[in-house]
């Protein structure tokens, strides 16, 4: 099980690098099922097996939870949800490293919102100097929806870091994520299960998509809560800089998605401008009492 207690001297930048590499390898994994039964089905069945998974292993304490828990819980759910669901339907129609580039946009920009240097804003846009590079939209063959998904899952996915940490520091371990992921799973529902009716089901889906589920949301997000615990926004946004640079390496073992050169100065600018975001530090671990 993963808990606050089993990590403790486990550095928090190692703990982020792991999740990050479990998020992407999951979406790699997700394209074949994706190919089957849609992104929205794909992501609703991620949220179901991991919503069994966690209950197995992080039945949360019910009767502790507070009126306002609920709001921001429920919040979470909704957003991590969709997040996964628009990053799938990117993934479908664009590069998983062009996909993961943009999406980066949304974290950055939190960092630079949050950050007290006023100029730190100005790492956002040399990051979109970078996504330009990668779309590559002087060719005309620009997926304008593919980058409209991935833009959508850049705003959850700031939203994310912010009440994950948030989230995190009110439950110990992953016993927020054993409440927030059920709610993901109920909010994407609409999308993903009309999919599954309509998609060319097969029971294998049912089998790949359990074991995605157990390295996203369980394992990957498990970690990126205990991470955010002890970090600032500010040092986790600017540490998932990297994240792009993971898209391209397993979009390319995986997927055999080759990067041109100019795609490859794009991920460069993008990891350029979340170093340079860099303004934070250690957080000190919340002092409200987590609930187990």
């Amino acid at each position: 099980m993963i808990g606050a207690r089993t990590t403790a001297g486990v550095p928090p930048w190692s703990m982020a690098v792991a999740a990050m590499l479990a998020v992407q390898l999951s979406n790699a994994l997700s394209v074949p099922v994706i190919e089957q039964v849609g992104a929205g089905a794909t992501a609703w069945l991620r949220m179901c097996f991991g919503a069994v998974f966690l209950w197995m292993i992080a039945r949360p304490a019910l009767r502790s939870l507070r009126g306002k828990d609920i709001p921001a819980l429920i919040a979470l759910g909704v957003v991590t949800g969709f997040m996964t669901t628009f990053f799938l339907a990117a993934v479908e129609r664009i590069p998983l490293g062009t996909a993961v580039a943009i999406e980066f946009l949304g974290p950055l920009t939190v960092a630079g919102l949050m950050s007290k240097h006023h100029n730190a804003l100005v790492w956002p846009l040399l990051a979109l100097v970078g996504v330009v590079l990668l779309t590559e939209p002087w060719h005309g063959r620009i997926d304008l929806a593919g980058v409209g998904f991935a833009l959508a899952a850049g705003t959850c996915w700031g939203l994310y870091n912010l009440l994950t940490q948030h989230v995190g520091d009110r439950f110990s371990g992953i016993s927020g994520l054993s409440l927030t992921i059920p709610v993901a799973s109920l909010a994407t529902l609409p999308v993903g299960l009309p999919q599954v009716i309509g998609g060319e089901f097969s029971w294998w889906v049912l089998a790949v998509a359990a074991g995605i589920a157990l390295i996203t949301p369980v394992i990957a997000f498990g970690l990126e809560m205990l991470a955010l615990r002890r970090m600032t926004h500010t040092a986790f946004g600017t540490l998932l800089s990297i994240e792009p640079a993971f898209g391209i390496l397993i979009g390319l073992l995986v997927l055999s998605q080759q990067p041109t050169l100019m795609q490859l100065a794009g991920i460069g600018l993008v990891i350029v401008a979340g170093t340079a975001a860099q303004r934070g530090s250690k957080r000190p671990v919340s002092p409200t009492q987590p609930v187990t």
